[in-house]
């Protein structure tokens, strides 16, 4: 290889440094064609059902993932999701720190669901949109956040198997809209 070569191919890696390079991460197989989570970016979510499923793609490919301000966090409906415990990271109650909670699981967890105590300002959020592209992470935020990739709810609910209050439930019936800046997908999903 010649010395120019060598120095254009060193001059293209230094102006890629610094640039974090967004990559995808796992979804659970039921979301799979409707979202996709790159890393660096924020998805806003209305149920925790919907919480749950984006984290579990992570979880379940070996990512740690973890979970701040969800003080009913389900540990049984996590795993029946796919999460795996024994890496996942949880803080129920951050009270007012769950900013900088929040930026501290930022820093080492490739998911982080947040589901904040108060209305989030712009700058609370620019500041942690910064710590997730710097730390190649994704925050999952289950109420509203201001600027985010998409944004998924569950507008239609429906379970099935109890019989006139009898039985077991069998599966639920979710309709997810997910909205990426004014174009809608709609889906029905079967779940478990």
């Amino acid at each position: 290889m010649s010395a120019q070569v060598v120095e254009l191919l060193q001059q293209r890696i230094e102006s890629l440094q610094g640039a974090p390079t967004r990559l995808t991460v796992p979804v659970h197989p039921a979301l799979e064609d409707l979202v996709q989570l790159r890393t660096g970016t924020s998805y806003a979510v209305d149920s925790a059902s919907l919480a749950l499923a984006l984290a579990a793609g992570a979880s379940r490919a070996g990512e740690w993932v973890g979970f701040a301000g969800w003080g009913d966090f389900g540990a049984e409906a996590a795993s029946q999701w796919g999460i795996d415990l024994r890496r996942t990271v949880l803080v129920p109650e951050p009270g007012d720190l769950w900013l900088e909670v929040a930026a501290a699981l930022v820093d080492v967890l490739k998911v982080v669901v947040l589901k904040p105590t108060t209305l989030v300002d712009p700058k609370s959020a620019a500041v942690l949109d910064a710590r997730l592209r710097a730390r190649s992470a994704i925050l999952v935020v289950w109420g509203a956040w201001p600027r985010v990739e998409a944004r998924l709810s569950a507008e239609r609910v429906a379970w099935n198997g109890a019989d006139r209050g009898r039985g077991r439930l069998s599966r639920r019936e979710l309709r997810v809209v997910v909205d990426r800046g004014g174009r809608r997908s709609v889906r029905d999903l079967e779940l478990p």
